[in-house]
Parts: C-alpha cells; structure tokens; sequence
C-alpha cells in the first residue's frame, strides 16, 4: 500500500506538538478527524506510532523512526509542487542557494554559455536552514558548508578554505598575524546554529549569545558580547571597522560543498553542478587577495 502523505503531514504536526489538540489546530481539523487519521496510519503500517496516557503523547521506536523519514518525503512533495508551478508559468529557472562568502558568479558565467536561456536566480542561505530549503524545493542546488544533515541529499565536496577568529578591534590579540585556537580558551563565544562557525574546543562553557549569520555576528563582536569563527572568504565580503580577523594556525578548515536533493533529477542542474566544479577554483581564489594577510596592514584596510 502507498504512503499517505496527507496522514503523514497529521502525523508529523502530532509529533512535533505532542499533543493532540495543538496539532489539530495547526491543520486546521477537528481532533476527532485527526486521531482517526493516525489510526488508520497506524494500521496501514502495522505499528503503534504514538503512545497515549495521562502523562501526555509520546512517539514509539516505530513512530521516531517514521519521524526521522518523514521529512524528506513531505519536503520532496513540496518541492515537486514548486517545480511544477514554474514549469507551468513557461519559463525556465534555477534557484542557486549560497553561503556567505562564496562567489557564485564564476560558475552562472559558465552555466550561462551553455544554457543563455535559462534565468539563474541566487538566494543567501544560512547554515541551520540549508538542508531543508535543498529538500522542500526553495533552492535547486546549494553552495553549502559542512557540517550538514546529508539525508535525502547528494553532497560533493567543492574545496576547503582556512577559518579565521572574528576578535573586537579592542582585543589583546587583534593585529596579530596568527594565532592559535587555545590562545582563546576561557573567551565568551557567540553560537550559532550553523556548527561550521563552531571551533574544535569550546572556549567557555558558559557561552553567551546565540547569533545567526554574519551580519549579527559582527555587530556583537564589535560590542565586545564575545568572539567568534568565520571561514576566511567571509572576511573579503564582510567587514567591520570595530572587528578584527586574525588566521587560527591550527583550527580545522571550512568546507564548501555543492549539494542538491537526492530526489532532484534535471539536466540543468546537473550542467550547474559541473559548471560549478569547472569553475571551483576561481570560486576558491576569490576570497585570496591581499586582505588574506590579516595583521595591522589588512585591519586598517577594513576601517
């Protein structure tokens, strides 16, 4: 029997909220329909997928399990509607996602010789929202940074680059040429969700601010709330004059990766994909020019 993926969105709400009456307001059902339609999904499976008791709603092993699958399979249904609606509008399109500091123009250049009728668009895309816009279709191929939730996805690395400490102009170690990571154990950090601004260590364990992207992460450098880690292309397209870049010699490197879903068949991002490699160098190199050397020469620059 096929997989209802109406009864599988109802049973995704339910498992996220926990709790019936949330989940039935959410989808905009009555709850008597929605406990009627994990009821029969449970049968149509074979297994309890939740467990229900005066304590509340919890997920059985066989329910954790259909949760983790759940998601690329609806976020692939999705994606199938979006596609479907731009083919209907007659154009052809390919939505390009990238991280901060990669430059994509190298590889729309060498797409565009190949594929002159095809409108590129480009879209920013943070570390903690990568996967999903690859897999619900808001993003056809993604220039993305490791760490990554890889299900449902193809990945292919693209090349590595060094990862440098985002430090406020004030810090003793600021217009230093180098450093290395435990010359900064004991500093407030700020978090992101995105793991691959994460050092190896954790400098504190009483980390404060959680931030997201580069732009907040500037801003709360530079009013002293802590520091932090960027790949070191970042560094050419992000500057600040409170904030000071200094190379970490032993910090793990940043790796960019291409990445499209698993389910996404199409000769045009194939031909991206291999104009991307083609052209990785050029997008590698165009974060190496002289703001690479980061001492008192390079922090004057950024004022």
């Amino acid at each position: 029997m096929d997989l209802d993926l109406r009864k599988l969105r109802y049973f995704a709400a339910v498992a996220d909220k926990l709790h019936f009456g949330r989940a039935a307001d959410e989808l905009h059902i009555a709850q008597p329909v929605l406990s009627r339609q994990i009821r029969a999904l449970e049968k149509e499976l074979g297994a309890p997928l939740l467990t229900r008791d005066s304590h509340g709603v919890a997920l059985t092993d066989a329910g954790r399990q259909l949760l983790t699958d759940a998601g690329p399979l609806l976020a692939s249904a999705h994606a199938v509607r979006r596609r479907v609606t731009v083919a209907a509008q007659g154009s052809q399109r390919l939505m390009v996602g990238f991280r901060a500091g990669i430059a994509v123009t190298p590889a729309v250049r060498q797409f565009a010789i190949q594929h002159p009728d095809v409108l590129v668009d480009l879209r920013r895309i943070e570390g903690d929202d990568q996967a999903a816009m690859l897999l619900d279709g808001r993003i056809d191929v993604g220039y993305v940074r490791l760490p990554i939730d890889e299900a449902g996805l193809r990945v292919t690395p693209l090349y590595t680059e060094p990862r440098v400490a985002v430090l406020p102009a004030g810090h003793r170690f600021a217009g230093k040429e180098q450093i290395i990571e435990a010359d900064l154990v004991g500093e407030p950090l700020l978090w992101h969700a995105d793991t691959s601004t994460q050092p190896t260590k954790r400098p504190h364990p009483d980390a404060g601010y959680r931030v997201r992207g580069v732009d907040e992460t500037l801003e709360h450098v530079a009013a002293g709330r802590g520091i932090s880690f960027l790949a070191r292309s970042a560094t050419v397209f992000y500057s600040h004059p409170e904030v000071s870049y200094v190379p970490i010699l032993d910090l793990a490197p940043d790796q960019v990766c291409l990445a499209v879903a698993e389910s996404r068949a199409s000769p045009l991002v194939d031909d991206f994909l291999s104009a991307a490699q083609a052209t990785s160098e050029i997008t590698a190199e165009c974060g190496n020019y002289e703001m690479w050397q980061l001492g008192g020469d390079a922090a004057s620059k950024q004022g």
